[in-house]
């Protein structure tokens, strides 16, 4: 079941991204970079977006397994807990984010990290621009501007 976070929700929607990016992206990313979207994903932008109402939540079995925020036609902080990985709760949130964007948009956007590049590759997903930030310990964080057409 998907469903729209509520502002009580933010330590779920917070552990949730926190977690995944500790497990998994070191395995990408220098440690300076994986800090840069520690900061970058923080409770104020994260509550935010709830205040907004376009942050969802996927629950499964009694757990809270995933999220996924929309903004207009662009697709953000897409995580699913590292446990639950492999088990297509990554592609019920992308399925579920490109269904609400196509109501009103013919084109999606992402900013994808290097893990999951492949992933919206597979759906359709083609490179439009590539991205470098230099972090404030001199890592560089790579990343991908990625767009999918209706």
């Amino acid at each position: 079941m998907i469903s729209k976070a509520e502002e009580n929700q933010l330590n779920i929607v917070r552990d949730i991204t926190q977690q995944t990016i500790s497990e998994i992206y070191p395995k990408y990313y220098p440690s300076g970079a994986v800090d840069y979207f520690k900061a970058h994903h923080s409770d104020s932008n994260i509550l935010a977006d709830i205040r907004k109402g376009i942050v969802f939540l996927l629950k499964a079995d009694g757990d809270y397994v995933g999220t996924v925020t929309i903004s207009e036609n662009e697709i953000n902080r897409l995580f699913v807990r590292p446990e639950f990985q492999h088990q297509g709760y990554g592609r019920r949130l992308l399925d579920f984010a490109e269904e609400e964007i196509s109501k009103n948009y013919s084109e999606i956007v992402i900013n994808a990290s290097l893990p999951a590049r492949k992933i919206y590759q597979k759906r359709g997903y083609h490179e439009t621009e590539y991205n470098q930030i230099i972090t404030d310990s001199k890592d560089v964080l790579c990343y991908d501007v990625m767009k999918k057409k209706f």
